[in-house]
């Protein structure tokens, strides 16, 4: 049925509706999909607040937010409206829970294409499973969407940080310096905050340090920055946006992250990058693809991993996969 009206495929609409690090993960379904249709309209869309790491973005026709603030429903609604009037030749969702199945199954789309595990896939032309095979990472299972156009298995996320962006950060840039991105929305996934000063104070005897993050983590990096007691460390939570991030993370000696958002960050422009495992695994495939990468965790633990995304708290109430990382100088 598909193979029907692949020759004459216009529009496509991608939908990932998730977290940043999983916008990220399907830019290499966007950029296969212009390598492989060079004409094609392809929009995307996103939750509102990660359309900016879509910005510059040379694959992508136009770009759609769910805008949950404003009432979900009003925005579930008004998209279904705009995406039924647009014609879709296909849907592709990449996002595994309900609105997102939903918006797919009512689309008016000729294909609709996602996980089977979405609970609307019922109405999915095509149905791709999603499984936490080890060695699989989340890059290959998104690209496993679009198989059927001949997509290859496996390639780099991207992000294009701009001129403007460059020229931000550049001041920043004139030494040796090192990123540190201490937060994570979920607590289990965050290496302990005293463990990131001691990770502090052997860095800035090598150059300086920076630490990132968002507005709200702000406070979290103000005191790492505080026990650091350095004049070579500095707090820049929430001074500059995704893409100027992504920019300054590109020329560090080395980034130190966790499992989850600047990890991908580092990805997407191929930068250095050292990330901590706490309770989750980089079995589950959202692993760093940088050239330069490496993964450090905790020794073997019987609770280890206790859930793909994380929790608030230890469930075990010990953290032993946070506090069993060691921390030194081979880290640098």
């Amino acid at each position: 049925m598909i193979n029907v009206y692949l020759c004459s495929v216009k529009r496509i609409l991608l939908i990932q509706t998730a977290f940043i690090g999983d916008v990220i993960l399907a830019t290499p379904v966007m950029a296969e999909l212009k390598r492989i249709y060079p004409q094609i309209e392809l929009d995307v869309l996103v939750r509102k607040g990660n359309e900016t790491l879509l910005v510059n973005n040379p694959a992508i026709n136009q770009i759609y937010c769910l805008d949950k603030k404003q009432g979900k429903f009003a925005s579930l609604k008004l998209l279904l409206k705009q995406f039924r009037a647009k014609k879709y030749d296909e849907v592709i969702n990449l996002h595994r829970f309900g609105s997102s199945g939903f918006l797919t199954a009512f689309s008016g789309a000729k294909s609709k294409v996602g996980f089977s595990k979405n609970p609307f896939s019922f109405f999915y032309t095509l149905k791709i499973q999603h499984e936490l095979k080890l060695g699989i990472h989340e890059v290959e299972r998104n690209l496993a969407c679009i198989e059927h156009h001949g997509a290859v298995s496996k390639r780099r996320p991207e992000i294009f940080p701009s001129i403007s962006d460059l020229e931000k950060v550049k001041d920043l840039q004139n030494q040796n310096y090192y990123c540190l991105a201490p937060a994570s929305i979920w607590f289990t996934k965050q290496l302990p905050e005293h463990k990131w000063i001691e990770l502090g104070k052997i860095l800035v005897k090598k150059g300086t340090v920076y630490l990132v993050g968002g507005p709200n983590d702000s406070a979290l990096c103000d005191r790492i920055v505080k026990e650091i007691n350095s004049e070579n460390s500095h707090n820049l939570a929430g001074k500059y946006s995704f893409l100027q991030s992504a920019a300054l993370f590109k020329n560090a000696q080395m980034n130190y992250v966790n499992d989850s958002g600047p990890l991908h960050f580092c990805s997407a422009v191929n930068a250095p990058v050292t990330a901590f495992f706490c309770s989750t695994s980089p079995e589950f495939g959202f692993g760093p693809l940088s050239d330069q990468s490496r993964i450090i965790e905790s020794g073997l633990l019987p609770c280890k991993p206790c859930g793909l995304h994380g929790y608030k708290a230890c469930p075990k109430g010990h953290f032993k996969c946070g506090e069993q990382i060691h921390i030194d100088s081979e880290l640098v």
